[in-house]
């Protein structure tokens, strides 16, 4: 049998629906239970818990009569089925007779001799027992609409007569028993289960717990979200269409008169460039994300094209360092990712520039794209890629992003590859240098540092590998054009 204590016992008080009276509350041991009435007290053994049945209060010459043969005997403590008011005179001679008094009103007593007896007892049915009362504490915690995870947990631990901890802890599988997860991304792990009934309860108290955390997330972040929605049809849509999602945005709480910069985070698979990212990353980036930007003073937004991670920051006009703020949180994301991926797996990321109005959140989200995708197309993995400002730049940019014009282009110069990296590399310098100049040998040459004499000597070598005509105005144009996004990507 288990060693069981009068304060043990008032540590499952709540559970059996007990509370103390009178007397003292002590290490004093239980060794017994029994149902028996006031007038046979006298024929119970030292250190027994004796429960007294009845609905009526007892008089008060029986309950210090009761008392004084309490004391006589060293019972451990008396229980009553009623709701006690004792006189001064019991609770003056529970306290000189060492006698602890308890009431339990509206209980059964024999029901009540079982769940003590079964304290006593110990083993499985204990554990199950406390393991049920725990549960059914927590669930109804958990019903309650100001329900918190430390209110549920608290609720849990008076009924295990136990203590349950949530810890963070990311890197938790999201199958385990004690895993808190919203969604399936893990937030933390229940802790302190060192008995068995609080290892039977331990994994339906983490499932209210998660379900409580996903409905306070979802609470908490469901505007944001649905602007993020609008926000992936605002930037994936036709120019002409934009006019027409003003007024949805504004139902919505998305000011897109503000002032608006992006970010562009993609992965990469180093193994398998085309490969596809897990696609259970996403909805740990986008808890992170949320909970590292909530509570900033810029309004922010997460959302996904694909694999590809989208952050909005809006606020008023004029901001100062709106692009370097966007920055630092995007550079956290970022780390996070990778950490996520594992080392199969490099995230790029990509800027675009503050910028006005509806218009102006679509140019953002596709500079900091095609920078983005610009570095991916060149090798640059896992960097983080700033928008050029000049226009011209910004063309070859979306040129150089896009595979079809990419590999048009790279076709021209493609011959060129044949003389080795280095005199390819040449060779494209002063084709670019003598076409930005209309031709001009002399041009070309001091732009080069070469008299005009060894660029006519290197643009004839390159006109036997390229066999193109340099005098035709739309070759001239595709050629430049090749060279500089040739030379972009370099």
């Amino acid at each position: 049998m288990a060693q069981l204590t009068v304060l043990d016992l008032l540590g499952h008080g709540e559970r059996l629906g007990l509370s103390h009276s009178a007397g003292p509350a002590d290490e004093r041991t239980v060794a017994r239970v029994d149902v028996t009435p006031l007038d046979l007290l006298s024929t119970m053994p030292a250190d027994t818990l004796v429960i007294v049945p009845g609905e009526a209060h007892p008089a008060p010459y029986r309950l210090d009569v009761a008392l004084r043969q309490a004391s006589a005997r060293r019972l451990a403590g008396l229980v009553f089925t009623t709701a006690l008011a004792l006189p001064e005179t019991a609770v003056a001679l529970a306290k000189r007779g060492g006698v602890p008094v308890f009431a339990a009103p509206g209980t059964k007593p024999a029901d009540l001799a079982l769940a003590v007896d079964r304290l006593l007892s110990g083993g499985a049915p204990e554990a199950i027992m406390r393991a049920t009362h725990g549960i059914e504490k927590a669930t109804e915690a958990a019903a309650r609409n100001d329900c918190t995870p430390e209110s549920i947990l608290a609720a849990a631990n008076r009924a295990l007569g136990a203590e349950l901890r949530l810890v963070e802890d990311a890197s938790v599988p999201w199958s385990a028993a004690d895993a808190v997860c919203v969604g399936e991304v893990p937030i933390g792990r229940l802790v302190g289960a060192s008995d068995p009934a609080s290892a039977l309860a331990l994994p339906v108290i983490a499932s209210l717990l998660s379900r409580v955390a996903q409905r306070r997330i979802t609470d908490r972040f469901a505007p944001t979200q649905s602007r993020a929605d609008l926000i992936v049809e605002l930037v994936l849509a036709e120019s002409s269409r934009v006019e027409g999602f003003v007024g949805q945005a504004a139902r919505l709480g998305l000011p897109l008169q503000l002032s608006h910069v992006a970010a562009w985070l993609i992965p990469v698979g180093l193994a398998n460039p085309e490969a596809r990212a897990p696609r259970s990353l996403q909805p740990a980036l986008e808890l992170f994300a949320l909970q590292l930007v909530d509570g900033r003073d810029e309004m922010w937004h997460v959302a996904f094209v694909q694999d590809d991670l989208i952050l909005v920051s809006t606020e008023d006009h004029g901001a100062g360092d709106h692009q370097r703020r966007l920055r630092g949180v995007a550079e956290r994301i970022q780390e996070y990712a990778r950490s996520l991926a594992g080392d199969g797996w490099e995230y790029t990321l990509g800027l675009g520039t503050p910028q006005s109005g509806a218009t102006g959140l679509r140019s953002s989200a596709a500079e900091a794209r095609i920078a983005a995708e610009s570095a991916i197309a060149a090798g640059r993995f896992g960097g983080v890629e700033l928008t050029d400002v000049t226009g011209l730049r910004r063309v070859l940019l979306d040129v150089y992003a896009s595979p079809t014009s990419r590999s048009l282009l790279t076709d021209i110069l493609h011959p060129l590859d044949a003389l080795g990296p280095e005199r390819a590399h040449t060779a494209v310098q002063t084709l670019l240098a003598y076409l930005a100049h209309r031709n001009s040998l002399a041009h070309a040459g001091r732009e080069l540092n070469l008299h005009p004499n060894a660029v006519g000597y290197r643009l004839k070598r390159v006109r036997e590998v390229l066999h193109l005509d340099l005098d035709d105005p739309d070759t001239r144009f595709a050629v430049e054009l090749a060279c500089r996004v040739r030379l972009l990507s370099a």
